[in-house]
């Protein structure tokens, strides 16, 4: 594969990524591509995604790995702690629905 195509699924896995899972601050439903974290999120998974559907525990493993910063960088937290659970199952659902695709 091209590093083009490459960089083409990645673009097309992080707009999908960004348009279904959010995180929840106070209530507020930030998806994941207004708050800039779908292309982290979609390089991270992209390698495993080339092999395989990724576990759940993998896919706990990498939100747990992603800091995201708060009041300018004041603190930082884990992605994971910001998902609701259904967030998680639909980040889930989203990678193997892509995998089936590619």
């Amino acid at each position: 594969m091209t590093n083009a195509s490459t960089t083409q699924i990645i673009e097309s896995l992080a707009a999908e990524i960004g348009d279904k899972v959010y995180i929840d601050i106070a209530g507020w439903h930030l998806y994941l591509s207004d708050a800039k974290l779908h292309l982290t999120l979609a390089e991270k998974f992209y390698p495993i995604l080339a092999e395989e559907v990724p576990s759940e525990g993998q896919v706990m493993e990498i939100l747990q790995g992603v800091p995201v910063k708060l009041g300018a960088g004041r603190k930082e937290v884990p992605l994971i702690d910001l998902l609701p659970m259904p967030c998680q199952t639909d980040l889930i659902e989203v990678l193997a629905e892509f995998r089936e695709k590619i």
